[in-house]
């Protein structure tokens, strides 16, 4: 299904029935890779309402780079349009950083939340990070210097440089809005967040660290941790049958 949200078309989702669950995907990801949440949301008892971040599965992508902000508004036109205030939202990564932002300054659009393997705390900056960085800065610039880029091949190293996931977009626009993305730590916002919050997460994790689930547990007022053993960054493909466990238990309450 596609509707117009902020003027871009958006691909979304709605399987099962009774109380809504907002299912938010990760960066890179669609709607088809957080499937089995909402199969498990669905098979529960629940409507599960997925739907493709802008620039990502077949929803358009930003006209200009957005931030988290942008994402948060657009996701809160969209809880809107849908009809979906109160309802409880399923976030994995990068649809963590929306919810934070969105639970942390309007807790009555969400009733509960689970936060799965949820990006929004950044690692602390080591010497090798500082140097990576500031020496892609630098060969970005010189690459702009036609007789420099044709003696260091400056052109083709920039293209190898950087996380996979910022190698992986196409376009300058989602490039640009990775780097709003993740420069931006939202842990001053966990204590504002007064919603029932379960955290799921795989202790093998390697992306957001089972640490940050800590912090995230001992900032936020009403957070509970499950720990999925085993599990990686997708700790609900993982470990399916605990996660969804986990998920009907909670759900119930």
């Amino acid at each position: 299904m596609q509707c117009e949200i902020l003027g871009l078309k958006t691909e979304y989702v709605r399987a099962g029935s009774g109380k809504p669950v907002l299912i938010l995907h990760g960066w890179g990801c669609d709607i088809n890779a957080i499937a089995p949440v909402a199969n498990c949301v669905a098979a529960l008892g629940y409507e599960a309402v997925s739907l493709d971040f802008p620039g990502f599965g077949k929803t358009e992508e930003p006209k200009e780079p957005w931030g988290v902000p942008e994402y948060a508004a657009f996701t809160r036109e969209f809880i809107k349009k849908q009809g979906l205030e109160g309802c409880s939202v399923a976030c994995h990564s990068f649809g963590g950083r929306v919810t934070i932002m969105l639970a942390s300054a309007e807790p009555e659009l969400f009733d509960k939340l689970i936060m799965i393997d949820a990006a929004g705390i950044r690692p602390k900056r080591t010497l090798k990070y500082y140097i990576k960085t500031y020496s892609y800065k630098l060969g970005k610039r010189l690459a702009k210097l036609k007789l420099m880029d044709r003696v260091f091949n400056l052109s083709e190293r920039q293209k190898k440089a950087g996380s996979a996931d910022y190698r992986a977009l196409k376009s300058d626009v989602m490039r640009k809005t990775f780097v709003n993305v993740v420069g931006l730590d939202l842990t001053e916002l966990l204590p504002k967040i007064k919603n029932e919050t379960l955290l799921i997460w795989g202790d093998k994790d390697d992306a957001t660290p089972l640490a940050y689930a800590r912090i995230m547990e001992e900032k936020m007022p009403d957070a509970g941790l499950a720990v999925l053993k085993g599990a990686g960054h997708f700790s609900y493909a993982d470990k399916y049958p605990q996660f969804c466990a986990v998920m009907k238990a909670y759900l119930a309450r």
